[in-house]
């Protein structure tokens, strides 16, 4: 059986976790292959509101098991806060939640590495969100990683605390006024690290090599998005790991040639969290109203969105980058109200229209070229089928779908799993 991938086209949030909730129900197994806890996957239902940062997203039902991949970076601290609040939830974790060995753990040393690091860039700090997801892959790349897998050897202690005491003397490097207390952060950590045990820990990548060979079907659940890419995005600011679809291959041992399905996602406007450049930003009334009718704040660190018009430059970039085969319309509803709609279709980039992502597209070099489209004044937020779309939205889905050349398969109209139009 092929692995189909759901991931992310703009700079995260364009919410991935409410679709693979939505798509859950057609799948065995769910498979997060990327990121750390900075996610933040908002699932909504039954009236009550879930975000889940490291869980992947088809927690809640119970015809799926859910895999934390390889390719993952895991806080223990975060992910004991993540199963406490799923208890009054009644779910057999221990029975639909497994851990792959290989993936990184995050350690306390590895928050305040963050924090010093980005302290001492001053203005030309990234706008990380200070998880020590960065340092946790620096590690992983440099080879002196932990691994969940180590969390089963006898001296894990020891190697832990060789790892910290190596932290904290390049924490003494930055030269930067962090406070901090080590041992209480430990405590803590060593209590996470007790409840992640509670769990079975797999080799994951043979765990779902036996599961294609059974006809399992798999999805494959990345996190942020594929202009936070660490090779593709907009570096250097990007997330740590490969967030487009060859991340799942890497960050689950899925070979390429049982990639079914990739399911692309994006928002009907675009929104973009912490530094870098953003074309289509808008600092008007309108990026206002998008972000205030939005509620354009992060599920995990409740920062504001900055908000802007769709960047087709940009999304046909990512459709090109990961194969997309169907995508995915979210907050169409949000867009009701505008009466006149702008999509970028090309870049003035340094005197020059193109219709291709650059390498550097930061304001001095690039100016987004428009194309004015009609509104629609409809709430969507009650609309259940097709046909009930207004015409000016279902003009606007035509033309993206012309541009980008993949059909727009799911048109979302509101945050609940049931405000879902299937096309």
């Amino acid at each position: 059986m092929a692995v189909d991938l759901l991931l992310g086209l703009q700079w995260g949030d364009e919410g991935k976790g409410k679709i693979v909730d939505v798509l859950t129900k057609n799948y065995d197994i769910i498979a997060r292959f990327q990121g750390g806890p900075n996610a933040g996957h908002t699932l909504e239902f039954d009236g009550i509101k879930h975000v889940l940062h490291t869980i992947p997203s088809g927690i809640f039902h119970d015809n799926a098991v859910n895999i934390v991949g390889n390719g993952v970076v895991i806080d223990p601290v975060i992910f004991k806060k993540e199963l406490e609040n799923l208890k009054k939830f009644n779910l057999d974790i221990a029975s639909k939640l497994f851990i792959s060995r290989k993936a990184h753990l995050i350690l306390p040393t590895h928050r305040l590495l963050d924090a010093a690091s980005e302290a001492s860039k001053g203005k030309a700090k990234i706008g990380s969100t200070l998880k020590g997801i960065g340092p946790t892959y620096m590690d992983k790349t440099g080879r002196n990683g932990m691994r969940v897998g180590d969390l089963e050897l006898e001296n894990w202690k020891d190697k832990y605390r060789a790892l910290a005491d190596k932290h904290e003397s390049m924490i003494d490097y930055y030269d930067v006024d962090l406070e901090y207390n080590l041992k209480e952060l430990e405590l803590e950590f060593c209590e996470g690290v007790e409840e992640l045990k509670k769990l079975t820990f797999i080799d994951s990548e043979e765990y779902l090599h036996q599961a294609q060979r059974e006809g399992k079907k798999i999805l494959a659940e990345g996190a942020q998005g594929s202009l936070l890419d660490i090779d593709f995005g907009t570096y250097p600011f990007v997330t740590s790991s490969n967030t487009t679809a060859a991340g799942a291959c890497t960050g689950l041992g899925v070979p390429p040639n049982k990639i079914g399905k990739v399911f692309g996602i994006f928002k009907a406007y675009a929104t973009r969290v912490g530094s870098g450049p953003f074309p289509t930003e808008l600092f008007d009334e309108d990026g206002k109203t998008m972000a205030r009718v939005g509620n354009e704040f992060g599920a995990t660190t409740g920062r504001p969105r900055r908000c802007g018009w769709l960047d087709l430059v940009a999304l046909k970039y990512a459709v090109q980058v990961n194969g997309v085969t169907d995508l995915m319309m979210m907050k169409g509803d949000v867009l009701s109200g505008f009466k006149t709609l702008k999509i970028c279709t090309s870049y003035n980039y340094q005197g020059k229209e193109i219709s291709h992502l650059p390498y550097n597209i930061e304001p001095e070099n690039v100016t987004p070229i428009y194309t004015e489209v009609e509104g629609w004044e409809d709430d969507l937020t009650k609309m259940s089928s097709d046909e009930e779309l207004p015409n000016a939205l279902n003009s606007y889905i035509s033309f993206l779908e012309k541009e980008l050349e993949v059909p727009i398969k799911i048109v979302s109209v509101g945050p609940d799993r049931t405000q879902t139009i299937h096309r």
